[in-house]
């Protein structure tokens, strides 16, 4: 942790609908003029899409199981790396991960390829995580002790199937059995090193679907927001103002001494209730100690980096 260079990570799987929080964060950083830089999980992948698909194959040869979810599949000695320098001295290095030819395109790459490394935009006033490992720990390494404030993204697993199949059909054009098949191989890694994360953050959110989902490999539709309630779990908080919440978030009800929940419409609304004041701090400390005494422009500030392509 930092109170001079704050970090802000939150943990999510794939289809875990990630997308919408990071909406909400960046919605609060313009309100708040926040001069956020945006880290994408996936730019610490070990292996591009081609030899990450060689590298399954022999993994499977020797009778391992090798996954993005996995950390043999990731570089998190660099991500620490980056951690450790943001919250000493506000940089570092990152890269992006083009997941798709249309952002490939942009970069006149091939789409699974990572950008070259580059450092970090100086003068920022915090930095934002967002992938698989914001809170792992695997021998030595320990991320979970930099960042400020850590969210889990967790949704019912079979409204997360569902979006991964979705994503992956539409985006990448994967077959619904390559998706299926990746889900499969995944499952031990998920439950090894994705699910033990939530219980080292201080807020998880979890979405429940109201409608049937009992195929997710079948399902054509994605349930809407109106057919969804976000449960919200204040593990590690200090003092939620649930009253102020209740108020604030129509419709929304306690449904345990530290767990909200809140309709499935209201969560971008909900979402900026809570964090608005928690980020708010961070960067009025962070300011103060950093002897900022104006904050940025309004089109100066926002996500630094985020490749609007969520």
């Amino acid at each position: 942790m930092s109170a001079e260079h704050p970090i802000i990570a939150f943990v999510s799987s794939a289809g875990a609908g990630s997308a919408a929080v990071t909406q909400a964060f960046e919605n609060i950083f313009f309100r708040e003029r926040v001069k956020a830089v945006y880290i994408q999980g996936n730019a610490f992948h070990r292996y591009d899409r081609k030899q990450m698909r060689v590298e399954i194959e022999k993994a499977k040869g020797e009778g391992k199981v090798l996954s993005h979810y996995s950390p043999e599949g990731n570089h998190l000695d660099k991500l620490e790396s980056l951690f450790f320098q943001y919250a000493a001295v506000g940089t570092g290095m990152s890269r992006y991960y083009l997941h798709t030819q249309k952002l490939a395109d942009r970069f006149e790459q091939e789409s699974g390829t990572f950008t070259p490394w580059k450092e970090l935009p100086r003068k920022s006033d915090l930095l934002l995580y967002r992938g698989h490992h914001g809170a792992a720990v695997w021998g030595d390494i320990n991320l979970a002790q930099y960042p400020d404030l850590l969210v889990g993204v967790a949704p019912n697993v079979n409204l997360e199937w569902i979006r991964k199949m979705k994503r992956d059909n539409t985006l990448r054009n994967y077959t619904r059995e390559e998706v299926q098949d990746t889900i499969i191989d995944r499952m031990r890694d998920y439950a090894e090193h994705i699910t033990p994360q939530f219980s080292r953050t201080h807020i998880n959110l979890q979405m429940i679907p109201i409608v049937d989902t009992s195929d997710p490999f079948s399902a054509r539709d994605e349930p809407t927001l109106e057919e969804c309630y976000l449960v919200i779990n204040f593990q590690k908080i200090d003092n939620p103002d649930f009253p102020r919440y209740l108020q604030h978030i129509k419709n929304s009800f306690m449904s345990g001494r530290n767990t909200m929940v809140v309709p499935g419409s209201q969560m971008m609304h909900a979402l900026e209730i809570i964090l608005m004041p928690i980020i708010h701090e961070l960067v009025k400390k962070s300011r103060e100690l950093r002897n900022i005494k104006k904050p940025p422009k309004q089109k100066k500030s926002g996500l630094l980096g985020l490749l609007y392509e969520l």
